[in-house]
């Protein structure tokens, strides 16, 4: 059974730290989205800044995470929501798999 993204595309303050974090270093927040869903983080966080190679690696991972998470969508609605405001696409896959949480502590 297919489900919609947690988050709504145009509710990047929904969790405002993911928002900052993804408008001031959208590379690192696509690094780790890619991390989660079993991509190369730094080959994808270095894609985000060269032109039109990035709309086609931000839509592969975002039909990734579609895929994995079992969201409904489609090719044309992932690359319209790259294309069309690429944070707000960040934001809400960082969100759905939880890409900047900050995990659990060290022990020491």
């Amino acid at each position: 059974m297919s489900r919609e993204f947690r988050q709504g595309l145009f509710g990047c303050f929904g969790d405002f730290r993911v928002c900052i974090i993804t408008w001031f270093v959208p590379c690192y927040t696509e690094g780790k989205i890619a991390e989660k869903v079993g991509e190369d983080c730094l080959m994808q966080g270095l894609v985000v800044m060269v032109p039109l190679l990035n709309i086609f690696c931000l839509w592969k991972i975002r039909e990734k995470v579609r895929t994995q998470k079992n969201i409904e969508g489609s090719a044309v609605s992932d690359i319209l929501s790259v294309c069309c405001c690429m944070e707000c696409a960040l934001c809400q896959e960082a969100v759905e798999v939880d890409a900047l949480s900050s995990g659990q502590p060290i022990a020491r």
